[in-house]
């Protein structure tokens, strides 16, 4: 197998349940791969996939980028928005849009929702425990996994409970943009959800002018036009539409992730009921075997060097983190799931300045869900295969069956 046989193999829709061998194959074969058509080189090694997400030598694709390389995306609302987000931004621009958000994903603040991440949670697994009480399968994803995280953001954000179902397709469409190929169909879907979200949030903003609230809508409203941040009426819509979206559609996938690595490792499993002192552990290691974001791509603000090899300003790299978090040379075994495994750093919430500020939060999710669901359900398994998420990027179910009863 030469290296383009192996990167299609591991994008491929039948490799989507496991498309490590082929990237683990890619590694062996050139660690920082160039495919001449898709314009990037493919980081698979641990070491230089750090070095291209924590080096500030390395960018995101922007909004100058965006007119410059690809002038015929520039019309869609979804492209205005992902380009002048967080998750498009570099430098100065970058830092005042995230300053205003710190406070909010801060250890303190994080700490301070334990309890209403647990009270959620409680909540959620009642109604999963009555709906398989039978002994028929339940779909933990759609009545677990996306709740989950959709009520803990919604909460923090200010976005009512009532409101809060709707956002799983919308969540998916503006999902389809961190694809590496976007088709005419994912930016149909993008627009349809960007513009959709726009208008609730902008909707939801003007409810706070009238009435504040504690929630970190109001907190932001606080900030339009004035202050440090300076932010405009139209910056703060996006960002908690951002802050919205990307508080639930990774955590949902590491919860489904997770539960699903634990039910195929019983042994695993088996460790984690004994020692309720692993959960994080387990959470850690979840990430690090199958993580829900699979790569992401970085640009060379100046001409750099990654894995051996140089890369001309404004080149493109794809730290693939699903390979990086599965390379030998960082982790002994990397094939293998073992919640008691040391010293596991991911690269699942990347590095440097665009450092997810919602890990934290994610982690706490994960540990306070798979902490109460081994403990409730001694005999859960799976009840089927599960349906994976058509994507090349986003690692998640779209369906996880389960049982809780033998």
């Amino acid at each position: 197998m030469n290296a383009e046989a192996a990167l299609l193999s591991a994008f491929a829709a039948e490799a989507r349940g496991n498309p490590y061998a082929p990237l683990a194959e890619l590694r062996s074969i050139d660690p920082a791969y160039c495919h001449e058509t898709l314009g990037t080189r493919f980081l698979t090694r641990f070491a230089d996939c750090q070095a291209a997400l924590a080096d500030p030598g390395f960018v995101v694709p922007d909004r100058d980028w965006l007119v410059r390389e690809r002038p015929e995306w520039v019309g869609y609302p979804a492209a205005d928005f992902f380009y002048s987000s967080l998750l498009g931004t570099n430098g100065v621009g970058h830092e005042r849009l995230r300053r205003p958000l710190l406070g909010a994903f801060g250890a303190r603040r994080v700490a301070a929702l334990s309890a209403s991440v647990e009270k959620i949670a409680d909540e959620l697994l009642d109604r999963f425990a009555d709906l398989s009480s039978d002994g028929g399968a339940a779909d933990f994803q759609a009545l677990v996994g996306y709740p989950l995280p959709v009520a803990v953001v919604g909460e923090l954000i200010g976005v009512p409970r009532e409101d809060q179902a709707q956002f799983h397709l919308l969540g998916q469409g503006a999902g389809r943009l961190l694809e590496p190929v976007r088709t005419a169909a994912d930016w149909e879907r993008a627009d349809h959800a960007v513009l959709a979200l726009r208008e609730y949030f902008a909707a939801l903003l003007r409810e706070r002018r009238a009435r504040s609230t504690e929630d970190l809508a109001s907190t932001l409203l606080a900030q339009v036009g004035s202050g440090e941040a300076k932010l405009t009426e139209h910056e703060l819509v996006d960002l908690l539409l951002l802050v919205f979206v990307a508080g639930f559609e990774t955590t949902a996938g590491l919860l489904g992730l997770s539960v699903f690595a634990l039910l195929t490792h019983p042994d695993q499993l088996a460790l984690l009921r004994a020692d309720p002192g692993l959960l994080s552990g387990a959470v850690e290691e979840s990430l690090r075997w199958d993580g829900p974001v699979l790569m992401t791509e970085r640009l060379a603000a100046r001409p750099m060097e990654v894995g051996g090899v140089a890369v001309p300003a404004g080149g493109s790299v794809t730290a693939v983190l699903g390979a990086g978090n599965r390379d030998p040379q960082r982790y002994p075994d990397p094939d293998a799931f073992l919640v008691r495994r040391p010293d596991v750093r991911v690269l699942s919430f990347g590095a440097g300045a665009h450092h997810c500020l919602g890990a934290a939060l994610a982690r706490l999710e994960g540990a306070v869900l798979l902490g109460r669901l081994v403990a409730r359900f001694p005999a859960l398994a799976l009840a089927g295969p599960p349906v994976r998420r058509e994507s090349a990027c986003l690692r998640s179910f779209d369906s996880l069956p389960l049982v809780t009863t033998g």
